[in-house]
Order: structure tokens, then sequence, then C-alpha cells
């Protein structure tokens, strides 16, 4: 765990925050504490200087910042925390993505661009240190996320993604749970799934998989893009949109990342009876939609 000193604007002194991810501060935007914290009261309306940056920062107060973590100051760094990014979204704080999806640092971050976000934590120690700015650094027990697949440290980082907007589906779901013209057993799982239906967030849709349904939209070559069922609808529609009849498929570029896989598994009952082929077929008629839905309680709102 790294204290790591930001001096406070128009004065000698310094907040101290405590974090054990260094490489980051050049991602701050923003310094939180809590409005209830005692002895961080003298931090309030100020600002503050992000060491080797010296980037102004403002101190910003909301209750989520845990009084006894550390020393009761949070650094924000929007793009590359959850957490940050909530609070960030709740202040109006913009978001500076220091990272290349490579693990390197981008040229966003200003400082050890190219460098592997690792290789940076060892050397911002060692500049924090000579510089003054680096309290002290502590052994710290933290749970870290890693890829089940490549099993390297998961990064938060911002990037572009589709959503769903889920408000008007919500309501359309929950209306035959609520007359009981859909009934859940036990019953306590009608509110588990009222609560989740009308507290729903939009639904990120798209997922960087190189096996799935692909995202139906085509980039045009200056920007924007067309939403289409096939090459042929989509080259027609950008066409249509740019006002340019010689683009050829050569010129748009189809989305690389695919839809979710409940895209997919809704899907399942219409191709195991042939209902895209034979929409009609007895089979199709007779099993589907179906009466009864045995899951796991965990997926009952998916479905």
């Amino acid at each position: 765990l790294y204290y790591l000193r930001y001096k406070i604007e128009g004065e000698d002194g310094y907040a101290v925050v405590a974090t054990t991810r260094p490489e980051t501060i050049m991602g701050d935007t923003a310094m939180c504490i809590n409005p209830n914290d005692p002895k961080n009261r003298h931090l309030k309306g100020k600002k503050v200087i992000v060491p080797l940056v010296n980037r102004m920062i403002p101190v910003i107060e909301d209750e989520y910042v845990d009084i006894e973590f550390g020393t009761g100051c949070l650094k924000v760094t929007p793009a590359h925390d959850v957490n940050d990014y909530m609070l960030g979204e709740k202040h109006n704080l913009p978001g500076i993505d220091i990272f290349n999806d490579n693990g390197t640092l981008s040229e966003a971050a200003g400082l050890y661009v190219g460098k592997d976000r690792f290789e940076v934590r060892k050397q911002i120690e060692k500049d924090l240190l000579a510089a003054g700015l680096l309290e002290k650094a502590e052994a710290y027990t933290n749970k870290v996320g890693y890829s089940e697949r490549t099993n390297v440290v998961i990064e938060p980082k911002l990037s572009m993604q589709w959503f769903l907007k889920m408000e008007h589906l919500a309501q359309i779901a929950l209306e035959p749970v609520m007359k009981d013209d859909i009934h859940f057993y036990p019953v306590k799982y009608k509110n588990t799934y009222r609560h989740w239906m009308e507290t729903i967030k939009d639904w990120c849709i798209s997922r960087q998989l190189w096996w799935g349904h692909r995202i139906p939209a085509w980039y045009l070559p200056e920007g924007g893009y067309v939403v289409a069922a096939t090459e042929a609808e989509a080259l027609k529609s950008a066409k249509a949109k740019t006002g340019n009849n010689n683009l050829t498929l050569a010129d748009i570029r189809q989305d690389e990342d695919c839809l979710d896989t409940w895209f997919s598994s809704w899907l399942w009952p219409i191709s195991l009876f042939n209902g895209i082929n034979d929409p009609g077929n007895e089979e199709l008629k007779y099993y589907y939609p179906t009466t009864d839905l045995v899951t796991g309680p965990d997926i009952i709102f998916f479905w």
C-alpha cells in the first residue's frame, strides 16, 4: 500500500492518499473525502496537485469514502476503477484513459508512455521517493482479479461498448408477473424478479470474443455507422446515409464484437424445432412458448 503526497494548492502542506496502484495517478481527476470525516475537514473546497504529473484537481466530498481506510483521502481515477467511475459520473468528473489495450501506458498518461504497467509501478515508486512525494509503502493483502483464460491481472479501463436500453423492456417483462399470469415457485422469487426489473440498468450487450453472433453494425469511412441484418443491406444503408453510391463493402467495416451469449440462448428452442425454416410446424407450436421453466434463482431475470 503506497502513501502518496498530494500538495495542497497555495499551502505548504500535503494531503496523503493510500493506493495499491500508484501507476494510475496519471489518470486522477479528483481527490475525494467523506464530508463526515473530521480529520480531513481542512481539505473541503481545496485543490491538490497530482504528484509528478503536476495537474491541479479538486477535492470533492462523498459519503462513499471509507473514513477508516488509509488516510480517508481517496484518489479518483474514473477511467480505471469501477467505483471511481461511478463517483466520476455523480460528480461530473472527466476520465483519462492512460492504458493501451496491451497494458502499456498511452500518450494520454503523459509520463512513462509505452512502458508496461507493472514496470511503471516499480519505476514510479522510485521517482515518487526521489521527489519526496512517497510517504511510505507497506505490505497489504488485497483482492486482485485475474483473467481465467490468460492468468494476467485484469485492468479496468474505459472502452466503447453497445448497450440495450432496458427501461421499456423491463416494464413489458414485469407486467405479466405482477398480474400473476406468470408464477414463481417458491413465491419469494417474485419479489426478487420485481426488484431487478424496477432497478434495472441498460444492458451492455457487446463482448470482445471471436465466437458468437457478431454485432450487426458497420462503420462508415467518415464516421458514423449503420445497422443491418446482412452485408448487402448494410452497404445499401451506407450508400443512402453517406450519399456516396460508389461505396463498396471494402469501404465499410463491421464491428468485431459479438453479442452477449443470451442472444444465442433464446434462439435454442426455435433452432431445435426448425422454427426459422418452418415457423408454423406442429412441434414448435406445441412446445414453444413453454409453460414451465426450471432455472437457477441467479438467472431468473435474464430469461
